[in-house]
């Protein structure tokens, strides 16, 4: 008896191709749904490996890096809009575009586990339409490219109502913090003062192979060479070193903490300020530190425990006072504002999808918000911070501009002359290539 011949199944995909069609989605969460691309991460579930998801953070981050120049060259390689049904295929088409401009993958290798990518993602019939649209880009690149970069957009890799902004408020600094937005960002390390000094800590890290460098000014901070895992560093676990940025690290310092006196933190969360303030005077600082995020709030008991640090940590509207955090007056107040995160935008690059240009003025009245009910908390002859990772005069200077019109008893205290550019009212951090992130801060005292 004959047997019958079996059929052969699919050709296996390429190498990749799974962690190719996972970029994508995460892709569309953030470029259609609207998701942060730190929650779009946080919950994939493809099952990749460690090396796959690696590749998945570059893909994700770094097309996000690009996005002006990738969406307006897939829309010129496209005949037609998507459907909205398949507008996946336009993340995956970044995903591919990305691959062949920015990283050293074969670029055989990159266009075949993309195409692959297409069936994974349920559009089989879209595989010549991907196809064909790579292979197009690659033969007319140049072409291509030098046509893109002429909208200002493309060119400069931000959205046009930002670039905008960012001219007009930084006329002679615009090109080079753009660029510097646009790049990589720099790990930073807080080294904990109370465990060791910075210089016993630098040599750990080199004898780990860990290269590191001092900062001027910033006697706790340390920028490493080649970023490394947090788990990497010597001592990471036992709360001798955090990782923070050089900007931020400024914050503490600034409030001062004295010993035995009360601080709020607002808007505490994940907790590097909160921590670097608790250091500044160990064991003798009463501090609370709220944030309307209870899942968040977590973040910052476990930087407090590992560091092993104590502070009273509690939900709480910083626009809204309750008397259960609010019930007595503070000597001092760290308000890490709500904001555009606009200084920030080379680590959390989906900024540039996720912020238009009405938010500003809706975050503006948050932080106004904010600013009067916590002036009323603040003892008489205390101070508050006002800080935001914002590059926006409308959320920085002209928002204290304001505040100290309405409050008499309110006055602006000096800062540093190493720390950044003077405005008109506080001092603006200005991310660069090597250095921190954009940062703005305001110190204000009461009468």
């Amino acid at each position: 008896m004959a047997r019958a011949l079996s059929r052969p199944g699919p050709p296996p995909e390429p190498s990749g191709a799974a962690v190719r069609a996972e970029a994508a989605q995460v892709l569309h969460a953030v470029r259609v749904d609207g998701r942060s691309l730190t929650d779009a991460l946080a919950t994939s579930k493809a099952p990749i490996d460690a090396r796959d998801r690696a590749l998945l953070s570059e893909l994700t981050y770094g097309a996000l890096r690009l996005l002006p120049r990738l969406e307006a060259l897939t829309n010129r390689l496209l005949q037609r809009p998507l459907k909205p049904k398949d507008r996946i295929l336009g993340s995956l088409l970044i995903v591919g575009l990305y691959q062949l401009i920015a990283l050293r993958i074969p670029d055989h290798a990159a266009v075949s586990a993309t195409v692959a990518a297409t069936r994974l993602l349920q559009r089989p019939r879209a595989v010549g339409l991907v196809n064909a649209s790579l292979r197009r880009f690659q033969r007319e690149r140049t072409e291509l490219l030098a046509a893109v970069d002429q909208q200002a957009a493309a060119h400069w890799l931000m959205p046009s109502w930002l670039l905008q902004r960012l001219r007009a408020a930084w006329p002679e600094q615009w090109q080079a913090l753009v660029a510097a937005s646009n790049g990589r960002a720099p790990m930073f390390l807080r080294v904990n003062l109370q465990r060791i000094n910075t210089d016993d800590y630098a040599t750990q890290l080199s004898a780990a192979g860990i290269a590191a460098e001092r900062l001027p000014h910033q006697p706790q901070a340390l920028r490493l060479l080649q970023p490394v895992a947090a788990e990497a560093l010597p001592g990471f676990s036992d709360g001798l070193v955090s990782v923070q940025d050089a900007g931020a690290q400024w914050a503490a310092p600034l409030l001062a903490p004295q010993p035995g006196e009360r601080l709020l933190d607002a808007c505490a969360a994940p907790g590097g300020k909160t921590a670097h303030l608790l250091e500044q005077a160990p064991g003798q600082l009463a501090l609370t530190a709220i944030d309307h995020s209870a899942e968040r709030l977590e973040a910052v008991q476990a930087n407090l425990h590992r560091l092993g640090l104590q502070a009273r940590v509690q939900v709480g509207d910083a626009t809204q006072p309750h008397t259960s955090w609010a019930d007595a007056p503070y000597q001092a107040i760290l308000l890490d504002a709500p904001c555009s995160a606009t200084g920030v935008m080379r680590r959390h690059p989906d900024i540039k999808r996720l912020r238009c240009d009405a938010d500003i003025a809706a975050l503006a009245q948050v932080q106004a918000k904010m600013l009067e009910a916590l002036w009323d908390l603040l003892a008489p002859g205390g101070r508050l911070l006002y800080l935001t990772c914002s590059l926006l005069p409308d959320e920085n200077q002209a928002q204290i501009a304001s505040f100290l019109k309405r409050h008499s008893d309110a006055s602006e205290q000096p800062l540093p002359t190493t720390l950044g550019v003077a405005c008109s009212h506080g001092r603006q951090l200005l991310p660069s290539d090597q250095g921190p992130d954009g940062f703005y801060f305001a110190l204000l005292g009461k009468q």
